[in-house]
């Protein structure tokens, strides 16, 4: 490898794109293909990036498995970048398998993180914290040590682990000192922002306030039933109860969690659960059929009870009832939450992230550029739906909960 290449790569390694380009950018090689890609990519252009990591790859001899696999690594990292979830995860993982056979552990601990990282974005927590054990972060350097305390905070935080998640940005902020990368450094900060920022509003007896991440964990563990409507569960200190797939459940639940310990009217229920403007007794008897559906998945938490003008609440063993929220409500709330990380996103990745049809996405995305919360730009694959974050909240607690079918 030349003096400039070499030169290029030690750039590209400390965070200084324009300090590669300066030293490769008017040569055809391969090897300086590779290194104008991964530079394009660190300044943002990600099309053009891809364009030229496709060229080096072309432009490698037969023998030269290694560098290709190297290449499709740089690729799978800019798809992460950009959203674009439907990028092929067997290449990466074949790239992976090369880069390791050749002892290139970095290279192939970088393609692991991608993977990792990937499958936290699209909330397979279990399987992401599973990769993340079997890798050794001690003998990596400090650049990939920062990125594996990143995605262990990532997964602390999504799963309302504030200390583990404090720990983890520690580890972060002290690693990425060693590494150097501004860019990476101000991925830290703005992920320990997240823990000083409510990231959900509680609901009590018709009172509401906003909660830390940390306030959200106490609260879990503590004597309470939460109405979670963050996650579209309903749960107590020893069991927990989805409803993620029944949201007519869910929204009997959740008016019945508000108004503890008072009951609700049988027309409130009506209209807040089947969105009918009256109740007639076809309404009413869909209601007492979905009041037993809610009463059976819930009988290990509380009882629904009926009274003489509707339903009410009654927990089993917690002493209180509290509802859970978004800290910014309203329709296609889960496509804005996953949109407000800044990042564009194509809707066939929302549909992958969100666990939806591309149909129903695309349907939630006219109805909010009509209403002028998001914006797109490009067309037909091209096309990127982008809106800015919500100003002073994080969506962590967002991002794992699905669209409801139409």
């Amino acid at each position: 490898m030349d003096s400039l290449i070499t030169a290029a790569a030690r750039a590209l390694s400390l965070g200084d794109p324009l300090g590669a380009l300066n030293r490769v950018a008017l040569r055809e090689d391969a090897p300086a293909l590779a290194l104008r890609g991964i530079a394009m990519a660190q300044l943002g252009e990600f099309a053009r990036a891809k364009v030229l990591l496709r060229r080096a790859a072309r432009t490698f001899g037969p023998k030269e498995a290694v560098a290709r696999a190297r290449c499709v690594v740089a690729e799978a990292e800019i798809a992460l970048v950009s959203r674009d979830l439907g990028w092929p995860a067997k290449a990466l993982d074949a790239a992976r398998k090369m880069l390791e056979a050749h002892g290139e552990r970095a290279n192939a601990a970088h393609a692991r993180y991608l993977e990792i990282r990937r499958l936290v974005l699209t909330g397979h927590l279990d399987e992401a914290e599973r990769m993340l054990v079997e890798l050794a972060p001690a003998r990596l350097p400090p650049a990939l040590r920062t990125i594996h305390e990143l995605a262990v905070a990532g997964i602390a935080m999504r799963r309302l682990r504030s200390k583990a998640a404090r720990a983890a940005l520690a580890r972060a902020a002290r690693a990425v000192r060693h590494a150097g990368i501004p860019a990476l450094a101000a991925e830290v900060e703005n992920a320990s922002l997240v823990l000083n920022t409510p990231v959900a509003r509680l609901i009590v007896r018709g009172e509401e306030r906003i909660l830390m991440l940390d306030e959200v964990e106490a609260l879990t563990g503590s004597r309470v039933l939460v109405v979670d409507a963050c996650r579209h569960v309903v749960r107590d200190a020893h069991a927990v109860v989805s409803l993620a797939r029944r949201p007519v459940l869910f929204a009997l639940a959740r008016a019945l969690g508000e108004a503890w310990p008072a009951d609700v009217a049988r027309g409130a229920l009506v209209a807040q659960a089947f969105r009918a403007k009256g109740a007639d007794e076809s309404h009413r008897a869909r209601l007492r059929v979905e009041m037993g559906r809610l009463r059976t998945l819930l009988r290990t938490l509380a009882g629904v009870c009926a009274t003489k003008r509707g339903f009410a609440l009654v927990p089993r063993r917690a002493r209180e009832v509290v509802v859970l929220a978004r800290p910014v409500e309203g329709k296609h709330a889960a496509v804005l939450a996953f949109l407000a990380d800044g990042e564009s996103w194509s809707s066939s990745a929302l549909a992958i992230a969100l666990g939806a049809s591309p149909r129903t996405v695309q349907r939630a995305l006219d109805s909010l550029a009509a209403a002028g919360k998001v914006q797109s730009f490009g067309r037909g694959r091209a096309r990127r739906w982008t809106t800015p974050p919500v100003p002073g909240f994080a969506t962590t607690l967002l991002l794992p909960a699905p669209l409801p079918s139409d």
